[in-house]
């Protein structure tokens, strides 16, 4: 594999790939997969520091450790609900808790992609088939209050799932369940 940086690589094929290599058990901190992200992000950090690069108005990158990710999850689970991490890019990062919810119908998205990971706990989500009683919520957001052909998956603590854009989804959660969702667009 070249190490030269395909013109058009960026985050969103980073974020569409690395989920499904980790789901397939590809080891990507000893791969050579990373070596273009590692090329593209020593060139940026070349040109920025380079002597008459223009000062950065900020970072362009944001942390969040695992600490701030506990305090956040904790204070969510005294008000579950949403944390927005992350809003106004190509992408949301947002932390969910949510006690005893279901949706009510089956969504998909035409513009967006989800990434989901459970920190703790478990839900089932419904996930593909084909939708009966399709409605438009907005530009690109469809609902169905049934789907012909879906599968049931139990995510526990530590599972990923991957939802591209178009696919049916509907999420039942029994119990407690803390997750992230990244949603690329």
């Amino acid at each position: 594999m070249s190490n030269a940086v395909p013109e058009n690589s960026g985050r969103r094929e980073f974020l569409r790939a690395a989920p499904l290599a980790a789901a397939a058990g590809v080891a990507l901190a000893n791969s050579s997969f990373l070596a273009p992200l590692a090329a593209a992000q020593a060139a940026t950090a070349q040109v920025a520091t380079a002597p008459g690069a223009a000062a950065a108005s900020g970072p362009n990158f944001q942390l969040f450790t695992a600490q701030e990710i506990q305090v956040d999850a904790k204070a969510l689970e005294a008000s579950p609900g949403n944390n927005n991490l992350i809003q106004g890019k190509n992408f949301t990062v947002v932390l969910t808790v949510e006690t005893a919810k279901s949706a009510k119908e089956f969504e998909w998205h035409e513009g967006r992609d989800h990434i989901l990971q459970v920190l703790d706990g478990s839900t089932v989500f419904e996930v593909g088939g084909t939708p009966k009683g399709a409605h438009s919520e907005a530009a690109g957001e469809w609902h169905a209050p049934d789907a012909v052909g879906a599968t049931t998956l139990t995510l526990e603590k530590g599972d990923m799932l991957v939802i591209p854009r178009g696919t049916l989804h509907k999420r039942s959660t029994a119990g407690t369940v803390t997750f992230t969702l990244i949603s690329p667009m």
